[in-house]
């Protein structure tokens, strides 16, 4: 099917080139108007003379996504990695796939990497060799070959369409009724915590449904990069940061929203990814009045994330030294919660952990048994 998919590509760029222009006294602009008429008319007589399919593959080559517009299209699949023009995989059911089609050339690659930039206004330049952003129903991350030393990459990740709820979560085995139960209680107190686990554990997923839980009346503020949050209610709201790889418009990050955010008359806040020096102003604000706030952060355990919390608050308050730093922690954060991923894909429930004290060599944290009365303290 590649093979013959292919070579009928390449006849057709064959005939694309050899396309005459007797046109005389045409503007640069008119030339440019004219030939893409002809390509046009060229590409669909051709195609209708092929089999359906293989018309319809070689149009999307030319003017859509090419091999990933069937990826696209399945619901089922969850994230699309590009490393080249003939490396495509693909995830479903936790479970990355090689995709069995292919680009037809390096150059129809790079069109559809072009293309896809214009749609999502998602640019990168030599300057700004990566960019994010939100395509569709998908999450959009672009690297420049200069940074990979080979081909562009791109990725997709799959939005869902229903945002998650803990029933669904339920469902997929990630947690059961007693863990539910102690969502709700977090919810309900308005204890202050965050979610950690390693990439594609499911973290997002787990915070859309934790803002599943919340009091319709409540205003949320959620502050994010590209937008994967569903909102809870009417009242809410979400701040996006601002990434202008052509300079042309201030950067405006994480930091800045914070700021902005408790000016917002906020019930609560809710970060995407705690991931810079926007940890010192979220945490001092949860540390003086916005309880019942929540985020998520990159990390592996408890002990992990607490080191990684520390090197992102001294990134924005390089002045506090390790005390000030654990105070703020210790008065701001009550709870853990650990979203993971087995090595067959399956996301599950790891668990969750209470911030008990601060003690000369570091945090008391303790582990909780959601099933049971037993508990255990553990020293991070």
């Amino acid at each position: 099917m590649i093979n013959l998919l292919k070579q009928h590509y390449l006849d057709l760029q064959s005939a694309i080139q050899s396309l005459p222009l007797n046109e005389l006294l045409l503007s640069p602009d008119e030339e440019t108007q004219l030939r893409s008429q002809k390509i046009d008319q060229l590409i669909q007589q051709e195609t209708t003379l092929l089999d359906a399919a293989i018309g319809e593959r070689l149009r999307a080559e030319f003017y859509s996504w090419g091999p990933l517009c069937s990826l696209m299209e399945d619901e089922t699949v969850t994230e699309i990695i590009v490393n080249g023009p003939d490396k495509i995989w693909f995830e479903k059911n936790g479970t990355l796939t090689e995709h069995q089609d292919r680009f037809l050339s390096e150059i129809s690659f790079r069109n559809c990497i072009e293309r896809m930039s214009q749609a999502a206004k998602c640019f990168i330049t030599v300057e700004h060799p990566s960019a994010d952003s939100s395509f569709g129903d998908f999450r959009l991350s672009l690297i420049g070959a200069d940074l990979t030393q080979s081909h562009a990459h791109l990725s997709l990740r799959r939005h869902p369409k229903n945002p998650w709820t803990f029933e669904k979560l339920k469902s997929h085995q990630w947690c059961g009724d007693s863990e539910v139960s102690f969502f709700k209680q977090l919810i309900q107190e308005r204890k202050n915590f965050l979610v950690i686990g390693s990439t594609g554990s499911g973290k997002t997923s787990v915070l859309n449904s934790l803002l599943d839980l919340l009091p319709k009346n409540e205003r949320v503020v959620v502050i994010e990069d590209t937008s994967e949050i569903a909102l809870s209610n009417g009242a809410s709201m979400k701040l996006h940061t601002r990434e202008d790889p052509q300079g042309i418009l201030p950067n405006i990050d994480q930091t800045q929203l914070v700021k902005r955010s408790l000016r917002l008359r906020p019930d609560r806040l809710v970060m995407g990814e705690v991931r810079g020096s926007e940890a010192k102003d979220f945490l001092m604000a949860l540390a003086t009045g916005h309880a019942g706030s929540f985020g998520t952060l990159h990390a592996q355990d408890p002990q992990q994330a607490l080191i990684r919390l520390e090197m992102l608050i001294q990134m924005g308050a390089p002045q506090w030294n390790l005390i000030a730093i654990r105070r703020l922690i210790q008065l701001s954060l009550d709870y853990i919660l650990v979203a993971g991923r087995e090595p067959s894909g399956l996301r599950i429930f790891k668990g969750a952990y209470r911030l008990c004290s601060l003690e000369d060599h570091g945090f008391l944290v303790e582990p909780l048994d959601l099933t049971s009365s037993g508990r255990t303290l553990e020293r991070l």
